[in-house]
């Protein structure tokens, strides 16, 4: 079986599943886990290398203003992949190409499996749809059960405890905040998310809006961009009598909808609540 994957957060289902082998091609995005670096890319950014959070906010901007994208799709690269299985998205044209840009027809017509969550649930609903693709349907199961374990592990380390007012920034330039299942991490984490509504879009706000929601801590967590980035950028935000501003991966725990996502909620527990819940391994928190 021949497996391309049109998202980073469907091949970590890929490779939570043990199947890493199968994948023949992957995003200009990926970089988890490390094996997938090798394997030919079939998408392209337009957005320029080094681009500040204003300008890449611009491109996006003006390339939906034309009903385009900053994603593009290599076509003869996915015909040379010769793929039997595609995974995709549909929930977002501006963090990744969507399935409706696959070419109408080719070499031999594969099995596209369309991954749309907006919550946690729905990450494992698409696990489970991964995994019945890939006749992995025993082991998607097993890996939900996991998830759900981990999760569980920590409602009850911070059960009883006090919960920190917590503001989740998904852009910094303008200012996001962050939505679908942040707030569902924040919360299990043992967290009140003053900004976000689970389930919901992320949508500009401004920063007026921070102070007046009275964070104790705010967590920026740009999409795609890792820790130490996301804390040199919230240097520019200003202090915030009261909080304390730290910088985590959101590229890898929270701007993808796979399976780290349970890491982002540790590493949001370890940080809200450090005496209860240690961070899980490799990631950290950058205080500003």
């Amino acid at each position: 079986m021949r497996i391309v994957s049109l998202v980073p957060a469907a091949t970590e289902m890929v490779w939570a599943l043990g199947a890493t082998d199968r994948l023949v091609a992957v995003t200009h995005d990926d970089d988890f886990p490390p094996a997938v670096l090798a394997l030919p890319r079939v998408t392209r950014s337009t957005i320029p290398a080094g681009a500040s959070a204003r300008e890449i906010d611009s491109h996006v901007r003006e390339a939906g203003g034309r009903g385009e994208s900053t994603f593009h799709l290599d076509e003869q690269g996915l015909r040379e992949a010769r793929p039997d299985v595609i995974l995709g998205q549909t929930l977002c044209a501006v963090c990744a190409v969507t399935l409706d840009r696959i070419p109408a027809k080719l070499e031999r017509e594969p099995v596209v499996v369309p991954l749309d969550a907006s919550n946690i649930e729905g990450m494992f609903a698409d696990i489970r749809r991964v995994g019945a693709a890939l006749d992995c349907e025993a082991e998607a199961e097993r890996v939900v059960a996991g998830l759900r374990a981990r999760l569980a592990s920590v409602a009850e380390r911070v059960a009883g405890q006090t919960r920190p007012r917590v503001a989740c920034l998904e852009w910094l330039d303008p200012l996001f905040n962050a939505g679908h299942w942040v707030p569902e991490q924040v919360r299990i984490a043992g967290g009140e998310d003053v900004l976000g509504t689970a389930g919901a879009r992320s949508r500009e706000i401004g920063w007026d809006d921070v102070i007046a929601a009275r964070p104790e801590i705010v967590v920026a967590m740009p999409c795609g961009w890792d820790a130490p980035r996301a804390a040199r950028e919230a240097e520019a935000l200003g202090p915030i009598p009261g909080a304390r501003i730290v910088g985590v991966d959101g590229a890898a725990y929270f701007s993808r909808p796979g399976p780290r996502l349970v890491d982002g909620v540790e590493l949001l527990a370890s940080i809200f609540h450090p005496d209860s819940v240690a961070a899980p391994e490799g990631a950290s928190a950058v205080r500003v």
